[in-house]
């Protein structure tokens, strides 16, 4: 039976490409319009690999920003490199202005849509519920409607769709490593889209955790209330990441798979089966950051997409760590 990892690999899917974030490295693997794939990787930020990111909630807090600033420098990354495949000489690049505006804008809309818009919403119905621990339920089930709202909304995106298939792709790739098993497209196949450890998860839990937390705050002043759904954000956002930390690492407890189950069935709306061209860069980047962080070469094995192939195989014998190697623990 195969041991479980001390380390808890992670990523995101971004343009055309996945992102996995490892021990001390990212790395991000992209498919160009070549067919081949490309990949870099990079040390992450010690900010976020110190003992500091191994207390409780604090590490929560600390995931939020490195989710949020990690996940942006990998969608200007990934779509610096299909600019490539549109402009030979790279000339065009997204500067480092248009990434701390994107991420600015993220948070403010975010925070708009999923905290304040709400409470726009059930301000004036107030009057006519009997009290305020209703109105505070109420507005957290429009909180959860317009996240499950939004999702599904944009699932009927044609390219939002590709990229769903590749956070699928990245999912299963997770779960093979976590398994102990060879990367390969067969033993990827084995298993499941959705995992506990899903930043859609994260985001589910947020909302539910909100929801309890806001309940005790009482009706105060519209403005009062903006400020504290605001100002108590990175708690609840600690809180949840504490929640999805002990789901994801104890799933053979009954208790833990159950916390697991709203966010795995939200997943079935964020993640969709890949082909077999975006398991490949979901291998490539799995390979890739296991390599970074053993530091060592990677060089990217697979063919074009159009070619069928048997030749993601995963690791080669005794050029990188086996898929079940001990990793720091995170």
């Amino acid at each position: 039976m195969s041991r479980q990892p001390e380390f808890s690999y992670g990523g995101q899917a971004v343009i055309e490409g996945i992102m996995i974030r490892g021990r001390s490295h990212f790395s991000l693997a992209v498919r160009r319009e070549d067919g081949t794939i490309s990949h870099i990787q990079e040390p992450l930020n010690t900010l976020f690999t110190g003992k500091v990111r191994r207390v409780p909630l604090l590490r929560g807090f600390l995931a939020l920003v490195e989710t949020l600033t990690l996940g942006i420098k990998a969608l200007h990354q990934s779509a610096n490199m299909a600019m490539v495949d549109q402009t030979p000489e790279g000339e065009q690049e997204i500067s480092g202005w248009v990434l701390a505006g994107t991420l600015g804008v993220s948070l403010l809309l975010g925070v708009g849509i999923f905290f304040v818009l709400p409470q726009l919403i059930v301000t004036p119905i107030h009057p006519f519920l009997p009290s305020d621990l209703v109105i505070n339920i109420i507005e957290g089930f429009f909180r959860l409607a317009i996240l499950v709202g939004y999702i599904w909304a944009i699932s009927f995106m044609k390219n939002i769709r590709r990229v769903f298939a590749y956070h699928g792709a990245e999912h299963m790739a997770v779960h093979t490593y976590e398994a102990g098993l060879p990367l390969s497209i067969e033993n990827v196949r084995k298993f499941q889209t959705p995992h506990p450890r899903c930043g859609t998860a994260f985001l589910l839990t947020v909302v539910l955790v909100s929801i309890l937390v806001f309940i005790f705050l009482g009706w105060p002043e519209l403005h009062w209330r903006i400020l504290s759904r605001i100002a108590l954000l990175p708690v609840i956002a600690a809180v949840s990441y504490e929640i999805i930390r002990f789901s994801g690492l104890h799933q053979s407890w009954w208790i833990a798979r159950q916390v697991a189950v709203p966010g795995l069935l939200l997943q079935r709306l964020t993640t969709r089966q890949p082909d077999d061209g975006q398991i490949e860069v979901a291998i490539s980047a799995m390979e890739s950051a296991i390599a970074a962080d053993a530091g060592q070469e990677y060089v990217v094995r697979f063919p074009g997409p159009a070619e069928e192939s048997s030749v993601a195989e995963g690791v080669a014998e005794g050029s990188l760590p086996a898929a079940n190697t001990d990793a720091a623990s995170p």
